[in-house]
């Protein structure tokens, strides 16, 4: 059964709280699933970001090899019959990793369900502000900003916008902890990480009408 989940915030700004907006998410009355939605949403986006480019050359692709070490008999030593043995230093590798498509494949609509659920258990952890507009964008302005808005810069923040800030991006590359998305393009793995949300006002609509749907 879908229901719908309102969260409610306090817009804030450097010169105070001035307002309350809403989000409205839908979710399924079935609580005890949620975990388990949001885990797999999670899992499959890690599986999915995997290379799979690992690779190992087994004894026939090393370069080498092709005369016996020493004759069988007479050496005092074991018999060998080729330096590429998985047993010697710089031969081939047994059973070594090579190269492998990983794809694990989840509906969409679960993937958005997983992602309201997460938002809706992270509600305590976001931070809704005005749209960001300073005189002048730098480093550490920003860190101000941020500080006045009571975030921790030592903790993993991320900031949702409604649409690409070049200054603003510019302006916090040398912050490692502050990371920028889109309300259009939000990642999962991102919000999940991220101790503190910092979402602009106008991003709470996108996201609604981006995956409510």
């Amino acid at each position: 059964m879908i229901s719908e989940k309102i969260l409610t915030f306090t817009i804030k700004s450097l010169k105070g709280d001035t307002d309350k907006i809403t989000l409205s998410l839908k979710v399924k009355d079935l609580n005890n699933t949620n975990n388990y939605v949001i885990q797999r949403a999670y899992l499959t986006q890690r599986i999915n970001e995997r290379q799979g480019t690992a690779n190992t050359l087994t004894r026939a692709e090393v370069r080498g090899g092709g005369s016996k070490t020493w004759r069988q008999k007479g050496m005092g030593r074991a018999r060998a019959g080729s330096n590429n043995s998985p047993l010697w230093k710089g031969g081939g590798v047994s059973f070594g990793p090579k190269p492998k498509l990983y794809l694990n494949k989840i509906n969409r609509k679960e993937w958005k369900l997983g992602l309201r659920n997460l938002l809706i258990a992270k509600e305590n952890n976001i931070t809704v502000v005005e749209n960001i507009r300073i005189t002048e964008y730098k480093t550490k302005n920003i860190i101000k900003m941020l500080e006045g808005f009571s975030i921790d810069l030592a903790e993993d923040t991320l900031i949702i916008l409604p649409m690409i800030q070049k200054e603003l991006l510019q302006s916090t590359n040398n912050i490692k902890t502050i990371k920028l998305t889109l309300a259009n393009n939000l990642n999962l793995k991102k919000i999940l990480l991220a101790k503190n949300l910092l979402i602009m006002k106008d991003s709470l609509k996108i996201i609604e009408d981006t995956y409510n749907g």
